[in-house]
């Protein structure tokens, strides 16, 4: 199932916050170059520019839905269509800013470090990851996966996310190649007006797409409605039919 940048912007307030979080705590004063890689339909990519206002920035997408819609935001911004696994840009770059990006990309352990020296000395690779695959929203779509007639064909689902792995492993990691690390973990509680198909609508931009992409459009809207009946139960509305979803995000600012 393709990227949606309709349906990602759906929430851009919401999904706003930890980029501005992200953004305060990067530690460089002076910013030549940044790229936003995983830059969606750049609306952390046009944060990206007010922090950094002299910065030459870039973004890069691989999705072509994604970049149309950042280059038609920021048409004085250069965005490409490219895959973050093989970027070949060498930089160097003061700041590489990647926002729930990197979940979706294998092998970390030679990613980050591939990252890392792209970096001019000084430079800081920002990363925000969500870390909630073990939150009832995912656990549920996995459920819903493995219960239904659809079982079959959603069975490598979950498996397209890469490994998720704690800020200990991040932190030895990228010790050796860099000069300073700050990494943690904060969760957000978003107030989603809707009840539980506003937490649907949510997911349907992000983290259900690996599960509906390979359903028809008639198993799709069954596998929507199942699961949104369980979503009701794991996140009961408050009297005013809004649901406080629970969002834990993992934060890391690696400075060569």
């Amino acid at each position: 199932m393709s990227w949606s940048a309709t349906q990602y912007s759906k929430f851009e307030a919401e999904r706003n916050r930890p980029i501005r979080d992200l953004l305060a705590n990067i530690p460089n004063a002076q910013v030549a170059t940044a790229a936003d890689i995983g830059c969606g339909p750049g609306n952390s990519t046009e944060l990206l520019q007010a922090r950094f206002p002299g910065a030459r920035v870039t973004g890069i997408d691989s999705s072509a839905d994604m970049i149309e819609a950042a280059r038609k935001r920021l048409p004085n911004l250069h965005f490409a269509l490219d895959d973050i696994a093989t970027w070949r840009n060498p930089g160097p770059f003061d700041v590489i800013f990647a926002n729930a990006s990197l979940q979706w990309v294998p092998d970390h352990a030679t990613l980050f470090p591939a990252l890392v020296a792209k970096l001019a000395p000084g430079g800081s690779l920002a990363v925000q990851m969500p870390d909630n695959l073990e939150e009832p929203a995912h656990r549920l779509m996995r459920q819903t996966a493995a219960d239904g007639p659809w079982a079959a064909k959603l069975a490598d689902a979950a498996n397209a996310r890469a490994e998720r792995h704690d800020a200990d492993w991040y932190y030895r990691a990228l010790g050796d190649g860099v000069a300073a690390i700050d990494i943690w973990r904060t969760t957000y509680h978003h107030p989603l007006a809707g009840g539980a198909n506003a937490v649907v609508e949510w997911f349907k931009g992000t983290g259900l797409r690996p599960f509906l992409g390979p359903l028809d459009a008639v198993e799709q809207q069954a596998f929507l409605a199942r699961y949104e009946s369980h979503v009701a139960e794991a996140y009961p509305a408050l009297p005013d039919g809004t649901v406080l979803l629970p969002f834990p995000r993992l934060f890391i600012v690696a400075t060569r």
